[in-house]
């Protein structure tokens, strides 16, 4: 994985080489080093390790995604800030199959960093609620659910949203006695 200054060097440097062969009249490869320059800078802003996991990610393939996301280092110095974001939100779902206080952890930081589209941070405070309520947490479960359904604007999580609302009344409700009735009666 090349390092994110590096990145901005090698932009910087086929910007350059452009300028120069605008200047000596090869026009073709002015273009060239410009459309270098542009896929560089696109890569500086979106990983290619993040990208290929969301790939997986797509296709379900969490063993995929994790394979990805495990090349990337240190994502500290080889990511930017909503990089590191993106990065703990899929690990947050690639970890929260298997361990949920990870998962936890991974989702809170990601919050932190800040993700760029709503749904995305819906999604990480809905997985946080679920995290809660299974922790009896229920009253961090509710604030974390009522903020999830106002970031999902699009309607995209409402299903989860309403299934998740339903299981936190079910859960209100007082143990029924199952069999007391024949219990009673001895």
């Amino acid at each position: 994985m090349i390092h994110k200054y590096i990145k901005l060097f090698l932009c910087f440097a086929c910007i350059g080489l452009s300028t120069l062969q605008f200047i000596d009249g090869l026009i073709g490869n002015g273009i060239m080093y410009l459309i270098i320059a542009l896929i560089i800078l696109f890569l500086f802003f979106k990983n290619e390790f993040l990208l290929l996991a969301f790939f997986q990610l797509r296709k379900q393939n969490l063993v995929g995604a994790d394979k990805w996301l495990n090349r990337i280092k240190n994502p500290s110095t080889a990511l930017v800030k909503k990089q590191q974001g993106y990065y703990n939100y899929l690990k947050g779902l690639i970890t929260s199959q298997k361990n949920m206080n990870e998962a936890e952890k991974y989702f809170k930081t990601a919050i932190s960093f800040g993700l760029n589209m709503d749904h995305d941070l819906a999604m990480a405070k809905l997985n946080l609620a679920g995290i809660a309520f299974t922790k009896r947490r229920k009253l961090e479960a509710q604030k974390l659910l009522q903020e999830a359904q106002r970031l999902d604007k699009n309607g995209m999580l409402t299903d989860q949203i309403k299934m998740m609302k339903n299981q936190m009344k079910r859960s209100h409700i007082p143990n029924q006695h199952f069999g007391s009735s024949r219990m009673g009666r001895r």
